[in-house]
């Protein structure tokens, strides 16, 4: 099965542990050298208005390896395979 990238930025991504929905993607990290994807960042929480302003934003970094399915409209994850990553983006 072929995907775009665009058609995954669409899709929600399910946690399987709780059956938590944590979103949808707000970036692909790819390994342009090697070619493959690192893994997928969501946005942890959005930040709008004028606190927007005032603080930075926190994203959840999600790991190839806890990829399970990409399906057709869900992406199911397993974050407790690996620790999954919180950064900060200013």
């Amino acid at each position: 099965m072929l995907i775009k990238i665009s058609e995954l930025r669409d899709m929600e991504v399910i946690n399987v542990q709780d059956g938590r929905r944590l979103g949808l993607i707000m970036d692909i990290e790819m390994d342009l050298t090697e070619g493959y994807i690192v893994g997928l960042i969501l946005p942890d929480e959005p930040i709008t208005g004028i606190t927007s302003l005032f603080r930075s934003s926190r994203e959840i970094f999600i790991p190839f390896e806890q990829i399970l399915k990409i399906g057709i409209d869900v992406i199911l994850v397993d974050t407790s395979l690996s620790k999954s990553s919180e950064k900060t983006v200013y």
